[in-house]
């Protein structure tokens, strides 16, 4: 899988999210603050949320329509074991933030 740049470091407010979109994937990235990043697939698995929309609970996104929250790490929901969304590889190479998507 390739590193793609995504956006610029300052592009994304700490503890928020970007919703980017590379070949038709679409992928919601995070500003984790400190300079780390965290990006995961970018639509809610319960009912189509948009993650990129959620805010940052410790290593968690949650999902702005019904609270579901989702580990930035492992993709797991920490809600309903049965729910999962993607997650990527981030790093910062200068001043732009990559992902290393499929």
């Amino acid at each position: 899988m390739p590193f793609v740049r995504v956006a610029a470091d300052h592009e994304i407010p700490v503890g928020h999210g970007l919703l980017v979109e590379n070949n038709g994937l679409a992928v919601a990235v995070f500003n984790r603050g400190g300079g780390r990043f965290a990006a995961c697939g970018a639509v809610c698995p319960h009912e189509d949320g948009p993650l990129a929309d959620g805010w940052l609970e410790g290593d968690a996104v949650v999902c702005p329509w019904h609270g579901f929250d989702f580990d930035l790490v492992t993709g797991q929901c920490r809600v309903d074991a049965d729910l999962a969304i993607p997650v990527y590889p981030v790093r910062v190479v200068g001043d732009a933030v990559e992902v290393d998507l499929p």
